[in-house]
């Protein structure tokens, strides 16, 4: 299944590039080598494929990702209309996407990928700043009570 989702990420973020010039693919790679459990890795390969590429909910399901795992997914793309502090609010509801959605702040919150930041980057990163207080209470407050496992599939 992680071969399977490296595979299908790789494929739609070809061609796509980061804030710094890299090669989009190596985003989602780095968040997933921050997650602990079969099932947060898969979800990390996959976080942006629903927002930043064509492939839809349907597609992970015809490739046979399990329902968790595409609701995950799901939980990770924000809405072209929804208040972003509305969306961490939303991921915070699912145990499995706050998870790694803490990866991912985590990764977006290190400014030495791009190479000339601007005051956009910095404005950007402050944005993220309040959205890793909020999953980090989610998250930690979650494992302290157990109610958080990583699993596996």
């Amino acid at each position: 299944m992680l071969e399977k989702a490296l595979i299908l990420a790789a494929k739609a973020h070809t061609g796509q590039v980061d804030k710094g010039g890299a090669p989009y693919i190596l985003h989602p790679i780095r968040v997933m080598l921050a997650c602990e459990g079969e099932k947060e890795k898969i979800v990390a390969l996959l976080h942006d494929t629903l927002e930043d590429t064509a492939l839809t909910a349907a597609d992970l399901r015809r490739a046979g990702f399990p329902e968790e795992i595409v609701q995950a997914v799901c939980c990770l793309t924000r809405g072209q209309k929804e208040d972003y502090m509305d969306y961490i609010a939303r991921i915070c509801e699912n145990a499995l996407a706050a998870r790694v959605k803490y990866a991912d702040l985590q990764d977006n919150l290190d400014i030495r990928r791009i190479p000339n930041p601007t005051e956009r980057d910095f404005a950007r990163i402050r944005k993220y700043e309040q959205a890793m207080k909020r999953i980090t209470r989610s998250v930690k407050g979650g494992r302290e009570h157990g109610a958080l496992d990583t699993g596996t599939l």
